[in-house]
């Protein structure tokens, strides 16, 4: 969607040109992700060191000499530290915290400020649930409302502020479904579920809809009757061409899942009766297209069709 957005406002963009900043975004969301992933690891270990360092101190206290290591034995973080796919992936793409101390420092002093924290630390039993919610708890509170995290990030890439959201959805979730008995074995959802077939649906959807934006165009104001071209939003009007372009371009996928997705997509990034309008004009064009042969399901896209 933003791509074909970011195409059609430059003028001395090329499909070729469009489709490599495309491919370029998708594999940034996914490093940006392992970034997140990564920062566990240093804020466990730069707790540790800083654990030893009390109690190498001159006088040290009872509690110097006896701290609370719960943080640094967090289950989760140390999954995270092991995973033999993140380790893989962190060296191949050069990811590591080096020189950047002082960074992990502060995003540990807002997570101490966390009642989350503090009730974790304070709970002299654990349960590998309890160190789940932790992080989670992190991620949540302190990953996505950080303005220092979010600063260095967008320092980093521009291009990052846009993935922010989603490649922290993505840890989330990834995090969220790690099981006690896999160790460093976690499964990370990888980039691309089947590689040779999503780079080509992404590329198919992004080309397609970009040919035939005439063809599209002439559809939709068929159906918006007294309602003119011009007032429809211009997002609202991309997103029904790209789901259009999935109704009779891609057989295999179902009517009722395109539909579905390109009303969320309306409702994430458009207005708030966005969605409601988009689902209306598509079931009138679904119509029309069912009609006259242009929409060819085969396989799975036969489902609910």
């Amino acid at each position: 969607m933003q791509a074909v957005f970011a195409y059609n406002m430059n003028e001395e963009e090329t499909i070729i040109s469009g489709e490599k900043k495309l491919t370029d975004s998708i594999e940034n969301c996914f490093i940006l992700s392992l970034y997140f992933f990564s920062i566990f690891p240093e804020l466990k270990r730069y707790r540790s060191n800083k654990l030893e360092d009390l109690k190498n101190k001159n006088n040290p206290s009872f509690e110097d000499l006896n701290p609370n290591t719960k943080f640094i034995d967090n289950i989760i973080i140390n999954q995270i530290e092991e995973n033999v796919f993140l380790n893989r992936l962190w060296k191949e793409h050069h990811i590591n915290w080096t020189n950047q101390t002082d960074f992990i420092i502060q995003i540990y002093q807002e997570i101490i400020k966390l009642d989350e924290y503090n009730q974790y630390m304070n709970n002299v039993n654990r349960s590998y649930e309890e160190d789940k919610k932790l992080v989670l708890d992190i991620i949540e509170k302190v990953f996505v409302e950080s303005q220092l995290i979010h600063w260095y990030f967008e320092e980093k890439n521009v291009h990052w502020f846009d993935d922010y959201n989603e490649s922290l959805l993505m840890v989330y979730k990834n995090i969220a479904s790690f099981k006690e008995i896999k160790n460093n074995q976690c499964k990370i959802t990888p980039l691309f579920k089947d590689g040779e077939e999503d780079v080509a649906f992404y590329k198919d959807l992004f080309r397609k809809t970009i040919m035939k934006d005439a063809e599209y165009q002439e559809i939709i104001e068929k159906k918006l009757q007294n309602w003119e071209a011009e007032r429809v939003i211009g997002l609202d009007m991309l997103l029904m061409k790209m789901a259009m372009c999935e109704l009779m371009e891609f057989p295999t996928i179902p009517v009722k899942v395109i539909i579905n997705e390109y009303i969320e997509l309306a409702k994430t990034y458009s207005s708030a009766k966005s969605g409601f309008f988009i689902n209306g004009l598509l079931d009138k064009i679904l119509i029309d297209l069912k009609a006259n042969g242009s929409l060819n399901k085969i396989g799975r896209g036969l489902i609910d069709n």
